[in-house]
């Protein structure tokens, strides 16, 4: 059986949850899938398939960063997926970067202020600032799909300073941003991406599998 793995890193607790939506859409094609936080991923052996997740605040999460560049001998030969989840992104033209297609969710891109003239917080939040040190992680790797989509924005569960860079740079309003119909929809089609032959159609709910022993619920 073809197994899957879906790794998250996390801030403040949702980005779990989009995790394991990934997984749940995976599964429906046939294949099994391991949905793991980053810290409990040994190895890559035995897998098919990655899909690595974290949320962007001041960057890409750093432990999310990390494992792309450790596994990027991995990637050469296991095809990867990456998703982004953020609650700031200025609207451009873009619909790839680096050669890499990206899914955007619709709903989550702002025009500027002033058309041609972005200001500091609408030129951090680039479709390419985000995803260009991702794709530099995994050189020379190269992801087979990006997922950017909104995340959800708790200032109390943030650290300190997360919180100040959100709050003076980023500047986003708390809440809900999620849109489970454009996640579901980017994870449906990884399969494909992937270029896996099709599974056997039909297997349990109990092919996604959630192995974490730490049982955190994790933006």
């Amino acid at each position: 059986m073809r197994r899957i793995l879906v790794a998250y890193a996390t801030m403040a607790g949702s980005t779990v949850e989009v995790a394991r939506a990934v997984g749940e859409e995976i599964a429906k094609s046939g294949w099994q899938v391991d949905v793991l936080p980053l810290s409990e991923v040994r190895d890559l052996e035995g897998y098919d398939g990655v899909v690595v997740g974290g949320p962007m605040i001041m960057g890409w999460h750093r432990a999310a960063s990390g494992f792309l560049k450790k596994h990027r001998k991995a990637f050469q030969r296991i095809p990867l997926a990456v998703f982004v989840t953020c609650m700031s992104l200025t609207k451009t033209d873009e619909t790839s970067v680096d050669g890499v297609p990206v899914t955007l969710d619709e709903k989550l891109p702002k025009p500027p202020r002033q058309e041609g003239r972005l200001s500091f917080r609408e030129r951090y939040a680039r479709l390419t600032h985000y995803v260009q040190p991702i794709l530099n992680a995994t050189r020379p790797a190269r992801p087979v799909s990006v997922g950017v989509f909104g995340g959800r924005l708790d200032y109390g569960r943030l650290k300190w300073w997360a919180m100040l860079f959100v709050v003076l740079i980023i500047q986003a309003p708390p809440g809900e941003r999620r849109n489970w119909t454009a996640i579901r929809s980017w994870a449906a089609g990884l399969p494909a991406a992937f270029q896996l032959e099709a599974a056997e159609p039909g297997l349990p709910e109990h092919a996604v599998l959630e192995t974490s022993s730490s049982g955190a619920t994790s933006t």
